[in-house]
């Protein structure tokens, strides 16, 4: 009898959360800013509970609102594993852009004095370093490392990252093998799935994307009621 035939790739699958929406900014721009956000919409978390997986490595940004949001999905969902909870690395790597001197900015006002571009979700483009801050391409390389040594840290495992708009545009880039600027077309919604799964074999590496920016929650009532018309 022959030996059954090894899988030709092992599957890393990366699961990117954005954090929960912010409401106590005052229309400022906060950035890498260490501002609370709100995790009040019990029906995202009930919704979004439910599709990420069992037994995973949990990771997030030193930021407090990365953990707030896991925590509302930890008890939006059972992920205990052996009756514990389970336990959060914090890794300033994931940070969103440190945006400088732009953080505390009235954000209205910013985009009067510069128009956004037609293809970015972003402030500027992505090699503008705002003063005293870190362009997008900047933030895009810390990720890129973080990505690569907990990639091969967890090699084979899924891996639960709750992060930022900026940090998960950089993670779709990377997987795409675009720029950095192409990274901020993509529309990354607070609270919102995006999966790309990391693929490793004596063939070669390479990603392939499960989903961006999905909302499990759409069309559900914030009452549990029924679809939202």
């Amino acid at each position: 009898m022959s030996s059954p035939t090894s899988p030709p790739f092992v599957r890393t699958r990366w699961w990117w959360v954005r954090h929960a929406p912010v409401r106590s900014d005052g229309g400022k721009i906060y950035g890498g800013a260490d501002i609370a956000c709100d995790c009040g919409d019990t029906h995202v978390f009930d919704a979004l509970a439910p599709v990420l997986p069992r037994g995973a490595v949990w990771v997030s940004s030193h930021l407090g609102r990365t953990r707030q949001t896991a925590e509302a999905l930890w008890q939006a969902g059972d992920f205990s594993v052996d009756g514990r909870t389970p336990s959060l690395t914090a890794l300033p790597a994931l940070a969103e852009q440190n945006l400088g001197e732009w953080q505390g900015r009235d954000r209205a006002r910013f985009f009067v004095d510069r128009p956004p571009l037609a293809a970015s979700y972003w402030f500027a483009p992505a090699d503008e370093q705002p003063p005293g801050g870190e362009s997008f391409s900047q933030l895009s390389d810390r990720v890129r490392g973080a990505i690569d040594e907990l990639t091969v840290e967890h090699r084979g495992r899924d891996i639960v990252a709750v992060a930022h708009g900026g940090t998960i545009r950089a993670a779709i880039a990377i997987a795409l093998g675009l720029p950095p600027q192409g990274g901020l077309a993509f529309a990354v919604e607070n609270c919102s799935l995006t999966r790309l799964d990391h693929y490793d074999g004596a063939g070669g590496t390479g990603w392939r994307v499960g989903m961006v920016n999905g909302q499990p929650w759409l069309g559900a009532s914030p009452e549990g009621g029924g679809p939202m018309v």
